[in-house]
Formats: structure tokens, C-alpha cells, sequence
């Protein structure tokens, strides 16, 4: 029986495990995914909880992306990191890039990405909690970073994630090839669908109250941010729900969301094989 916790994690179960495995070979999938047995010690251990099984060992295949940061990649430790409070470090981290000038003053090149689906079960590589050679772990949810850049019509998009082990900042197709892997699980319940919320809505809209990271004895499953709960500009306390839950009749046409992301609320919903699709089609310029 798998135990679900209200929080950041979830804890796979042998059984989950075994069923990852035959998913993956029923979908003829990419990755061969092998079965963990060991039963969870800790919580929060992510080579028994997350890390439920491990990927295919051949060498990962080469970035699709060619383009890299032109800056040397920078110390993902400087910036705000509370374990287990994904949403709030990109909040956090989408401020800092435009405070230290990384960013657009205004944020209109920064989007904040919930990744789940229906099942709450997110298959990721190279993930920092893994203990897994390849940093393969399985979340409820999990929240980046990516920021849209042109150069002379070139696509240089990036890819902030504060838990990932790849490059930081990553380039886009880069992150999306090793990271994600996507069609790895076929039409799977594994498959990733991804919420891309424009940065200045989301500053402005996002808010929690942690209240997820509670047991049902009101004890923290995990020690929360030491500044003050996120408010909304509207006076909201928790909304993050509202950005995690979403499923695959969410996901709409290219050109829908393209013209939709920089109004929407909650952003757009779309999938892995539309989500690099996506991103190259944004304008340069954000209104």
C-alpha cells in the first residue's frame, strides 16, 4: 500500500515500485526502470521514498539544446532554499534574478512551472535529494524556473531549479532531454503535464500558507521558511492547489496558450511533447 503524504514528497512503496517497472515495459518505454525493494527508513529519504527506482544505465544521450548560459554557471546555494518548499523557493528566486538584474525588471522573461498530474506521481532525473547515481526520484509535484531569451531570433531559454544537479542555470532542451525525458512512460499515469505561470502574474497571485506541510495533528511534516507565509496581492493566503492540481483535458492548443500565458491567473497547461513547442513560440518581447 502506498502512503501518500500532504506534503512535497511521496513515499513509494514496493508495490508502486514494481508497478513503475511494468508501466514502463507495457508502454515499450525508453527506460528500463529497476525495482528498489528496501522499505523506507525516514521519511523524507530519498533513496527509499522518491528515488524508487532507478533508470536505464547507458549513457544518457547528448543535449538537444547546444546553447549554454554565456556566464559561468552561478552557486545555486545563493539563493533561498527550504527543503521541501519548492514553490516558495521559485517564488523567492524569481524576486532575487530581478533584483540582481538577471532577470527583466519587470520578470517578463521569467515563468514559474508547477510540474504533477492527476496521479501526483512525477517521475525526474538528476534531482539533488536522490541517492541514486542518476538522481532519479518521484515527486508529487515540483516547481522551476524558466526563463525565455532571444538572441538575434535564437531560442536560448534556461532553466532555474534549485534541487537539480544539472548545470545552474541549465539550457532549456538540455534540462527537458536529462531532467525530464519525456515519453519515457508513454501515456502512463507517470507522464508529466507542466502549469507555466508568467512571472509577474504568478508574483502577484501565488500565495501559501504551508498549511499542506501540516500531519493531521497540526505538527510540521517539515520545518517551514523562516520568514512569513507568501501572501497574494488580493489579500489570498493559500492558493497553491490551485496551481498544482491539473490533468491532461487542462492542456489546450499551441496557439491558445501561447496568447493565453501572460493573462492567465493560474497560466496554461500543457504537456512533454508541446512543452518545448511552447517556449519557442513565445514573442521576444512580453507585454
Amino acid at each position: 500500500m502506498e502512503e501518500t503524504l500532504p506534503s512535497h514528497r511521496r513515499i513509494i512503496s514496493s508495490s508502486t515500485r514494481q508497478q513503475f517497472i511494468l508501466e514502463a515495459a507495457h508502454n515499450e518505454a525508453l527506460i528500463i526502470l529497476a525495482c528498489l525493494l528496501a522499505s523506507p527508513t525516514t521519511r523524507f529519504s530519498m533513496a527509499d521514498d522518491g528515488a524508487a527506482a532507478g533508470a536505464d544505465h547507458s549513457p544518457p544521450s547528448p543535449p538537444l539544446h547546444p546553447a549554454a548560459p554565456s556566464d559561468p554557471p552561478l552557486d545555486a546555494a545563493a539563493f533561498t532554499h527550504t527543503p521541501y518548499y519548492c514553490e516558495e523557493n521559485v517564488y523567492l528566486l524569481c524576486k532575487e534574478l530581478i533584483r540582481s538584474g538577471l532577470a527583466d525588471p519587470a520578470g517578463t522573461d521569467l515563468y514559474a512551472v508547477f510540474i504533477s498530474n492527476a496521479e501526483k506521481k512525477v517521475p525526474l532525473w538528476h534531482q539533488k535529494s536522490s541517492t541514486n547515481y542518476d538522481g532519479f526520484v518521484v515527486w508529487d509535484y515540483h516547481v522551476i524556473c524558466i526563463q525565455s531569451r532571444r538572441n538575434k531570433g535564437e531560442v536560448l531559454d534556461l532553466v532555474w531549479d534549485l534541487d537539480s544537479s544539472l548545470p545552474f542555470p541549465c539550457p532549456f532542451l538540455q534540462y527537458v532531454s536529462e531532467a525530464i525525458q519525456p515519453l519515457s512512460f508513454g501515456d502512463s499515469i507517470y507522464r508529466r503535464l507542466f502549469r507555466v505561470i508568467h512571472g509577474p502574474v504568478f508574483l502577484r497571485s501565488f500565495a501559501s500558507d504551508r498549511s499542506h506541510m501540516k500531519d493531521p495533528m497540526g505538527n510540521w511534516i517539515a520545518l517551514p521558511p523562516k520568514y512569513e507565509p507568501i501572501v497574494a496581492e488580493d489579500g489570498n493566503t493559500n492558493n497553491l492547489n490551485e496551481y498544482i492540481a491539473m490533468s491532461t483535458n487542462d492542456v489546450g492548443d499551441l496557439e491558445s496558450m501561447v496568447n493565453d500565458v501572460h493573462s492567465n491567473k493560474h497560466g496554461v497547461v500543457t504537456n512533454e511533447t508541446l512543452l518545448p513547442k511552447f517556449f519557442s513560440r513565445l514573442p521576444e518581447w512580453h507585454p
